[in-house]
């Protein structure tokens, strides 16, 4: 079956790069897992053989429904965009790894769903696009850090596990790709937690170029923002630095 170009379907041919993928999984952290786009199954023929003890294949491709379910009968397959899914329901309370391939146009939604269900997903493996994915893992004063790079690192551990080459799909995308892991925090501050948190990093991160002095007005009195501190760009800042101005906006938010 050939992929489709409106799905953003690359299927991966090579099998060396799957079971990298699958040795990266820690099994010991989730009671189910999910794999989100299993395309003609390159990775999910991995997956089944680890003999995970519960596997859900999430496909929006209607007509690859009744290969996998033929090829898989005792795994649940799901017929579902992930990003419409209410997967809470899905979930079922059960700790949920999500790992896939996914399509390149909506990786960073489904790393933010996974953030905003982050209490029963305690961690994600998956190929993204090579920008997106140096994105999610980027540091302080890189070009590549920005708001899903705090936010992301602010519930999960993510680190760079390896880059794939362009040519090991089917057909071949036009960039090249890379395979990241993101494991939840134990113990993450709880001001992540708060909305003014995110509202800061997206304020901040929407005039990356300006100083903190100028992004914050619009959330505490200009008074409060004196000090060298906020003479500072979004970019220069450490997840440590976020909560202090949160938490130091709570004190003086207008």
């Amino acid at each position: 079956m050939k992929a489709k170009k409106s799905l953003g379907q690359h299927f991966l041919s090579d099998k060396e790069i799957c079971q990298r993928i699958v040795e990266e999984i820690p099994i010991e952290l989730a009671d189910q897992y999910i794999e989100v786009g299993p395309g003609r199954g390159a990775l999910t023929d991995f997956l089944v053989n680890k003999m995970l003890p519960s596997l859900i294949l999430v496909e929006t491709d209607r007509d690859l429904i009744p290969m996998l379910v033929k090829k898989y009968p005792t795994t649940k397959v799901i017929h579902a965009n992930f990003l419409k899914l209410d997967l809470k329901s899905v979930l079922a309370e059960k700790q949920t790894l999500i790992i896939g391939n996914f399509p390149y146009n909506i990786s960073s939604q489904i790393v933010f769903k996974a953030l905003a269900n982050f209490s029963l997903v305690p961690g994600l493996i998956g190929m993204f696009q090579k920008e997106m994915a140096l994105r999610i893992c980027a540091n302080p004063g890189n070009k590549s850090y920005g708001i899903i790079s705090v936010l992301a690192q602010s519930l999960y551990n993510c680190n760079h596990l390896f880059d794939v080459d362009r040519y090991l799909f089917v057909p071949p995308p036009n960039v090249d790709s890379s395979v990241i892991k993101m494991v939840r925090k134990e113990n993450p501050h709880p001001v992540v937690l708060d909305p003014l948190f995110k509202q800061v990093i997206k304020t901040t991160f929407g005039q990356r170029r300006k100083m903190l002095r100028n992004t914050l007005k619009p959330l505490v009195e200009k008074e409060h923002l004196r000090s060298e501190f906020f003479l500072q760009r979004p970019e220069q800042l450490f997840l440590n630095d976020f909560i202090y101005i949160t938490e130091y906006i709570h004190k003086h938010k207008k």
